[in-house]
């Protein structure tokens, strides 16, 4: 029995560095536990009465809940090795009595201190094997600190591109400009642009795609509420006089047709057209 419960204790560990490593390091896919927890929390604040406001919050504690779990499970699969060795395994300062200082609650104190790195010593292990074991848990305490800090600063400029492109939309919604004025070296500027800005936000949903549970707040700044009139101008300039536009309103094309596939394929599952995907991103993130 002891043996199974260390084993336990073993997997659970790989587990979660398992899925911080898909999380963080893998680039076409994210953690199992990370995707249900800010999957699960997002469709939540979907059910509350708070309606938007809930939802603005629910990418920053999702972060802090992912992290939490992470540090707890593994202290507690560490504290599940540790508690199969006490008191005999360790060492114990003056006033302790080992016996008293056994169960699993102490195991537990003794995961999260060393995770935490903070080496309080009171109760230290004292056989060979756990004293090289111990230094490897607050080796994996540190890496989740590093991680959690990665992760940060990977999602947050992803958000930042992904508000700048519906800005930037937004901006050319409200200019109105004509077919005809589309139709001119400037307007395939615009269109080339767009089309670059979208393929940067179709890299980031890949890469960071727990961003996607952020939600965006002011609608000029959302991207579900604006990207549809990107599609607009696409169609628009598609019978365009000047070759240029109608080169970059199909570059523009097949770049919102990629970002439309990876949102279905990732997070809305609707296997309907381009436009089909924008309206549930819209209604996912937008009309809620």
């Amino acid at each position: 029995m002891d043996w199974l419960l260390s084993l336990l204790g073993a997997v659970l560990v790989l587990l979660v560095l398992r899925d911080v490593f898909h999380t963080l390091w893998h680039p076409t896919r994210h953690g199992g536990l990370s995707r249900l927890l800010m999957m699960g929390l997002w469709r939540l604040s979907a059910r509350l009465p708070a309606g938007r406001r809930a939802s603005g919050l629910t990418g920053p504690l999702a972060m802090v809940a992912v992290v939490a779990v992470w540090t707890l499970t593994v202290a507690v699969g560490w504290a599940l090795v540790y508690s199969q060795q006490m008191p005999d395994g360790f060492t114990y300062t003056a006033g302790l009595a080992p016996a008293e200082h056994a169960r699993f609650i102490d195991a537990l104190y003794v995961s999260l201190v060393t995770v935490s790195t903070l080496g309080l010593g009171d109760i230290a292990p004292g056989e060979g094997w756990l004293r090289v074991l111990a230094p490897l848990e607050a080796l994996v305490g540190f890496a989740l600190l590093s991680a959690t800090v990665a992760w940060t600063l990977g999602i947050y400029p992803a958000l930042a591109r992904r508000r700048a492109l519906a800005l930037r939309l937004s901006h050319l919604s409200r200019t109105h400009p004509t077919t005809e004025q589309l139709d001119a070296d400037a307007g395939a500027a615009i269109l080339d642009s767009l089309a670059a800005g979208i393929s940067v936000i179709s890299v980031d949903l890949m890469q960071y795609a727990e961003s996607y549970y952020f939600h965006d707040g002011d609608d000029r700044t959302s991207l579900a509420r604006n990207i549809a009139y990107a599609e607009n101008l696409a169609d628009r300039a598609a019978g365009a006089r000047h070759p240029d536009v109608r080169l970059s309103a199909a570059v523009l094309r097949v770049a919102l047709e990629d970002l439309a596939l990876i949102l279905d394929q990732r997070f809305l599952h609707t296997r309907g057209t381009v436009r089909q995907t924008f309206e549930a991103f819209a209604r996912d993130h937008g009309d809620r």
